[in-house]
């Protein structure tokens, strides 16, 4: 309580000494209407106030640097010598938050960050994370923010990692986060220094990639971040925790275990259920529910959080958002597409809980609109999604009645789930089709692109949702089902394609099935679409 009194002094003395004059003298002044009776003191701070800047260089750098060495040494001394009286520090505290008001304007000139590094001050700033006054810490990381700003360290690369280095091995990681904790964001002034933490971790990842696993093994950030997000009300640090977490995950096989062994899976349920039946009220918060959703899919990478994830019920819940058809309707099918990918038990129990309808209703068009459903990209990316998560249907759920259930929804209603099917077929065929073509007239102009390229290019131009495609056709084709049979005959025929284009399709996608997953699963998978080329092929 003392040291809290103690600041409040230190901003009052601080607001008292950059008042430019008296009370008399403002008095004076405002009694003054004669337009000839200028404030002279006024006149003189602006005076003041219009003094040539000092260039920023390396003796600038030094005498910085000098100047908060001596201030620290002074606060440290006043501190010693005064333990109990708050009051005898107070000054030697404010002019320490000057020396590193001042020393933000190094954000100016990174390429002197080498040098700064060489002056040996990153020990003594940092060091200042663990000041007793939260006041001169909170200063810390706004110097830190405005240091490690992405505009800052633009086009000055080796300046940056320099900087970001030393840091580092001065345990930034870990001061950050230890000050974090014990930030209120009850108060204004602590609130946005835990925005400023958070952006200056985000800073030292972009500039350091490696960092995102260095802060999760040495701190506990990865458990603040989801007490943050299961807080029930909605602010910028919430949602900024939610950007930080999906940031960790996204390219970290070794996060997202760790979190899944923190119960994450469970938390990142919890918090998007809170939209299960309302949608975001601001931009903001919308950004928020998507950045939940990439942790959550993130999340559901390895196989053990798949099996977290089923478990804790995320099926039904992704189920019940996609019924509610608010704005997470998309991120839901999503999430079920990550989790049943390569995994049987989330497919049978989507099956098992009655997804089917709520899939095929999606599969048919019949998704809600809304001002973000109406974009196109956005309901083409819903389609490969869809389309994507029946294929892991069928690659999961391989005989018994839940296969014979999904097999009926393509015979139900006139097969009108193997017209829709055909009808994709056709859309992104042509889409593959114009950007063969588009890359045979680069190569006519004899620019250079390798197979691996054109392949790329073309499974992003719709190739990988065309093999989808048909792999589901293969697995209709291979049920052996007359009806089924005779219609797509009957489509294929009338868009005058054959059995063979399905095959090239299905061949290619053979031959580049990669081994990520082990030599036996390459085969294995590899086996699978053996089996639809043969079944496509006439019987000899």
């Amino acid at each position: 309580m003392e040291l809290a009194n103690a600041w409040s002094v230190l901003k009052r003395k601080r607001n008292d000494a950059i008042e430019p004059f008296d009370n008399g003298t403002a008095s004076a002044a405002a009694a003054t209407t004669d337009v000839s009776s200028i404030d002279l003191s006024l006149l003189e701070a602006v005076e003041k106030s219009q003094t040539t800047v000092e260039v920023l260089d390396l003796k600038t750098l030094k005498k910085l640097v000098l100047a908060f060495e001596r201030r620290l040494r002074d606060n440290i001394e006043a501190r010693l010598k005064y333990p109990d009286q708050p009051d005898k520090f107070a000054d030697s505290e404010i002019e320490l938050h000057e020396e590193m008001q001042r020393l933000k304007t190094l954000a100016g000139g990174p390429e002197l960050y080498p040098d700064l590094v060489n002056l040996n001050v990153i020990p003594s700033i940092l060091g200042l994370l663990s000041h007793d006054n939260s006041d001169i810490a909170v200063d810390v990381v706004g110097l830190l923010q405005d240091l490690t700003d992405e505009d800052v360290l633009e086009d000055n690369d080796e300046p940056a990692r320099v900087l970001v280095d030393a840091l580092i091995e001065n345990n930034v990681l870990e001061l950050l986060v230890q000050n974090l904790t014990r930030l209120s964001e009850s108060d204004p002034d602590e609130m946005a220094a835990v925005y400023a933490t958070l952006s200056t971790l985000e800073n030292l990842i972009e500039v350091k990639p490696a960092v995102a696993e260095m802060v999760c093994e040495r701190t506990k950030l990865m458990r603040w971040l989801l007490g943050k997000i299961k807080v029930r009300e909605f602010d910028s640090n919430k949602q900024y925790a939610s950007e930080i977490l999906a940031i960790l995950l996204q390219n970290s096989a070794a996060n997202q275990r760790r979190l899944g062994q923190m119960n994450g899976v469970d938390v990142v349920l919890q918090a998007v259920a809170m939209y299960k039946s309302r949608d975001p009220k601001t931009a903001d918060e919308e950004e928020m529910v998507e950045n939940l959703f990439d942790c959550l899919c993130c999340l559901l990478m390895p196989l053990e959080n798949k099996e977290r994830f089923v478990r804790a019920e995320g099926v039904e819940l992704m189920i019940i958002i996609m019924k509610q058809k608010k704005l997470a309707y998309g991120s839901a099918i999503r999430a079920l597409d990550f989790a049943m990918t390569k995994y049987p038990p989330a497919c049978e129990r989507f099956v098992d809980v009655l997804g089917l309808k709520t899939a095929f209703a999606a599969f048919m068009g019949k998704i809600p609109m809304s001002k973000k459903n109406k974009k196109e990209r956005y309901q083409e990316e819903l389609e490969e999604r869809i389309i994507s998560l029946i294929a892991s249907l069928f690659g999961g759920i391989l005989r018994g009645s839940r296969r014979d259930r999904l097999l009926s929804k393509f015979v139900e209603n006139e097969c009108e789930k193997i017209d829709r099917l055909m009808e994709l077929y056709i859309r992104y065929s042509d889409r593959v089709k114009a950007e063969t073509e588009r890359m045979n007239q680069i190569k006519l102009d004899d620019l250079e692109m390798d197979e691996d390229e054109r392949y790329n290019r073309r499974l992003e131009a719709g190739l990988y949702t065309l093999q989808l495609i048909s792999i589901i056709l293969g697995h209709l084709w291979s049920s052996e089902n007359p009806r089924m049979r005779a219609r797509i005959e009957l489509l294929l025929k009338q868009q005058r394609i054959t059995k063979e284009d399905i095959k090239d399709i299905l061949q290619e996608y053979h031959d580049n099935i990669g081994d990520v997953d082990g030599p036996e699963e390459k085969e294995r998978a590899q086996a699978k679409i053996q089996k639809f080329l043969s079944a496509f092929s006439p019987i000899e």
